[in-house]
């Protein structure tokens, strides 16, 4: 049995060799990439992604699987957990026929270059069709997948394994009974200034100082490093291997530094995997929405903290002295955590950010459901951003086009960003009582207690537990959203001065 497990490792770590070659070329696309190797790198992605495919596949790879299945006795638990693991998603994928994956592509593809067309013209109605077959393809794919209570928890799976819509509609129900009525308290305040943040900073002292900020996170630079793209991005290739992007925006200084801490967060956790695990569950990520607590925690528990601004705040007042000698530090605190409702999801501030992944997961509900016609998207979503947000959406562009998301097929996909806000205040909360003065180690400059508090307690484990496994072997309970409510009342009450 141990020489079947071997081959197993060897299969995997094939796997990963080829699926970690997709990883870097994609990479390369996004960062240094002439404009006309575009057909020939879509033409080698394809090629090396059918290797992939039929890797996992064949025939004899899934009855290694299930001969170890059915001998797991004889294996230790991490070992029971990788072919536990692999052997649900031999079966996963192997529920769509090659006549589907081919369709859905070609689905996909036009869905994509129909919402860009649309996109360029304003104009919903040139993506509806395209849109609607898109929809139809993903509930299809439900049942393909098959599911106990709701088709949306098969599309699910794929992104957040093991949760259901029924544990969604909690977090949500819980998101409009106490976040919608913060957030309108807040907007009744008056509003801090952040003008002096969206001044001219030089750009070589912004990619400068994200890199200071990566090294003082614990970026280690000789398993990554930091690249430009237009649309910031973490990649791995391996523990020893994992990449950021940032964008600059020479008036925005919050562009840079808000997306080097959430990717950094993002590559913290996949150098933290174990390598000698590489290829194997056991070496993996958890799910989307635990790399987005990473992320989250990194850019708002702390990044947008106060403790941490008061140990870089002088030197980056030393930076940008024409911008920021006016600002004391309180100053700066506020304006960095500036709420205010906005029609685009990837600006908003972390607390009315919830609203925009709901209003989409209720739309997707609606949709899988039969209960919303495709023609009848804008409108929803319109009456959702008033009631939610009160905001007047002006277009389709900035409205329901903004999203590359449903023209790919990612349904199921928003959730996993605010599930990670989410464990990550409640982990964050964990790390502060586990962690003698652990705000006080971040005044002064050393966060290498909480990186290794996240190594021990997150990233070692892999897959070796779900989500909501490793919450509750975490923090003792499974995920809250009182712990956010908490976090959020107590430092806005006090930027706002709600009293």
């Amino acid at each position: 049995m141990q020489k079947s497990y071997e081959t197993y490792v060897e299969n995997m770590k094939k796997l990963a060799d080829v699926e970690f070659s997709i990883a870097v070329l994609s990479w390369d696309k996004e960062v240094n990439m002439p404009p006309k190797g575009a057909a020939f790198r879509a033409q080698q992605v394809a090629t090396l992604s059918g290797i992939a495919h039929d890797i996992f596949t064949d025939e004899k790879f899934g009855d290694l699987l299930k001969e170890l299945s059915e001998k797991k006795d004889t294996l230790d638990k991490v070992a029971q957990n990788n072919i536990a693991q692999s052997l649900k998603r031999y079966n996963r994928v192997n529920s769509y026929s090659t006549e589907f994956v081919v369709r859905k592509s070609e689905v996909t593809s036009a869905a994509y270059h129909a919402w860009e067309k649309a996109r360029e013209a304003n104009d919903f109605k040139v993506y509806e069709d395209a849109l609607g077959k898109m929809i139809d393809i993903c509930k299809e794919e439900s049942e393909l997948l098959g599911y106990a209570d709701h088709p949306y928890d098969a599309l699910l799976e794929e992104y957040e394994p093991g949760c259901t819509s029924k544990e969604l509609d909690v977090l949500f129900s819980d998101v409009k009974k106490q976040l919608v009525d913060f957030s309108k308290m807040l907007s009744q305040a008056p509003q801090v200034d952040n003008s002096f943040l969206l001044t001219h900073y030089d750009k070589d002292k912004q990619w400068n100082y994200g890199l200071h900020i990566l090294k003082h996170m614990g970026y280690d630079f000789e398993a990554g490093r930091q690249d430009l793209s237009v649309h910031p991005f973490s990649t791995s290739f391996s523990p020893e291997d994992s990449r950021v992007t940032t964008r600059i925006d020479e008036n925005n200084f919050g562009s840079m530094t808000w997306s080097c801490i959430h990717e950094g967060g993002h590559a913290l956790y996949e150098q933290g995997l174990p390598a000698t695990n590489y290829g194997l569950p056991s070496g993996k990520f958890i799910s989307l929405g635990i790399h987005e607590s990473q992320s989250r925690l990194w850019e708002n528990n702390v990044g947008r903290g106060l403790a941490f601004w008061k140990n870089q705040y002088p030197n980056l007042q030393k930076t940008f002295p024409e911008n920021l000698s006016d600002a004391d530090l309180q100053t700066f605190y506020k304006a960095i955590n500036k709420v205010v409702p906005s029609l685009i999801r990837t600006e908003a501030d972390e607390i009315t950010y919830h609203f925009h992944v709901l209003i989409r997961y209720e739309i997707e509900k609606l949709l899988l459901e039969n209960k919303l016609a495709v023609k009848d998207i804008p409108e929803a979503w319109n009456s959702k951003y008033k009631a939610y947000l009160d905001i007047d959406v002006p277009d389709d562009k900035q409205g329901v086009l903004q999203d590359i998301h449903w023209a790919l097929g990612s349904f199921g996909y928003f959730p996993t960003y605010s599930l990670g806000s989410f464990y990550a205040a409640q982990f964050y909360q964990q790390a502060s009582k586990d962690i003698p003065n652990l705000e006080g180690q971040i005044e002064h400059g050393d966060c290498s207690e909480l990186l290794k508090w996240l190594r021990e307690n997150i990233h070692t484990h892999g897959q070796n537990f779900s989500a909501q496994q490793l919450c509750k072997k975490i923090t003792g309970e499974p995920l809250n959203f009182k712990y956010f409510m908490d976090y959020a009342k107590a430092k806005y009450s006090g930027i706002y001065q709600l009293g």
